[in-house]
């Protein structure tokens, strides 16, 4: 009997020590679990790693090995090429760079501290507040509307109406401009009226005149002999031969005719985009516009500045305006491929046909 009471002793004491481990090891695993969520570490400073706090690698470097205690820096290694992190971070691995669009353009080129910048091209655009998924084409003017902002990445063109104001004035500096061109023409026919009537009382003379020269008291009469008109009709007689074997007679230009009258010349002007960007102020000049119109027109894109001063030159022509003069005009500056794409263009939309078909 005294055994079974021992024995029995024995267990209970076993039960309650077992009781007094569990409940220890219950009150670690709380402990331990409330230290995991009470872990907080500063943000922009410092991460997490281990239920301690670890400082943060510096920008363009990534976390290679964490720190073993607390608010101590780890091992950390630079970005590789086409990577970057742009601040201090507690990474794992560096970002990808990103890649431009083909609607885009690189405004700056990646680093290891800075990701890609990307621009759309010249003559489309994004607004900035705006997700740019895809760029858009800037606008174009109507023909009674004027810029009054142009297109940039990020603004699309801004339009307003023609004033009076504007129409009138170039009203009067076409009637300035006829007017001293008339001046000029009248002059120029006055000169030459003079200049040939000189040329006859010259030529008219005796080629053997004589001339009285005044030498003190005594008059001498001296003949001398106009050889010097002679002989400059001789040189003339022996360049002529050279002037007429190097003259070459331009190919005749077969003409066009419009179909649909002042509109196919319209329509037309924005296929002169073909032509060289390089020519544009020789081409310009040479049919007609001044300096200070095509300066004006220098901020535009090179197809809105055709068309803009092509609508100018067609407002200065008025009824002259024809669409074979600036097919002569590209031909005379050796574009004629330009010219010729143009033609094709021109008659392949109806604008256009050949005055001898």
């Amino acid at each position: 009997m005294r055994y079974i009471r021992l024995v029995i002793l024995l267990l209970l004491n076993a039960v309650h020590a077992a009781k007094i481990h569990l409940d220890l090891a219950w009150a670690q695993g709380s402990i331990k679990n409330r230290s995991s969520r009470d872990v907080s570490c500063r943000e922009g400073f410092e991460y997490e790693h281990d239920n301690i706090c670890c400082l943060n690698c510096p920008a363009g470097t990534y976390v290679k090995k964490a720190c073993v205690a607390p608010s101590e820096k780890g091992v950390c290694e630079p970005c590789e090429f086409d990577k970057y992190t742009e601040h201090d971070n507690g990474l794992r691995k560096c970002l990808s760079c990103t890649k431009c669009r083909i609607d885009q353009e690189t405004k700056e080129k990646c680093t290891n501290t800075q990701n890609t910048q990307c621009k759309c091209k010249q003559g489309s655009f994004c607004l900035p507040d705006q997700a740019c998924e895809v760029c858009k084409k800037c606008r174009r003017c109507r023909e009674d509307e004027e810029v009054e902002k142009s297109c940039t990445d990020t603004s699309n063109t801004v339009c307003r109406k023609r004033s009076s104001s504007g129409n009138s004035k170039s009203v009067t500096l076409i009637v300035v401009v006829a007017f001293i061109a008339m001046l000029a023409f009248i002059v120029g026919i006055v000169y030459w009226t003079k200049s040939k009537s000189s040329k006859k009382a010259v030529t008219s003379r005796s080629p053997r005149e004589m001339v009285r020269i005044c030498m003190g008291d005594s008059e001498e009469v001296k003949e001398e002999s106009q050889n010097a008109h002679n002989s400059k009709m001789d040189d003339d007689s022996q360049f002529q031969p050279f002037l007429e074997q190097n003259y070459v007679e331009r190919e005749p230009i077969r003409r066009l005719v419009p179909l649909n009258g002042e509109e196919s010349l319209k329509k037309s002007f924005d296929f002169f985009e073909e032509m060289d960007v390089h020519y544009h102020s020789r081409f310009f000049r040479f049919i007609g516009l001044s300096d200070n119109s095509i300066k004006s027109a220098e901020s535009l894109f090179p197809e809105d500045r055709v068309y803009e001063l092509l609508k100018i030159w067609m407002e200065k022509e008025g009824l002259k305006a024809d669409f074979n003069s600036l097919i002569e005009a590209l031909i005379y500056l050796d574009q004629k491929m330009s010219a010729e794409n143009i033609i094709t263009k021109a008659i392949i939309n109806g604008y256009f046909k050949y005055e001898d078909e």
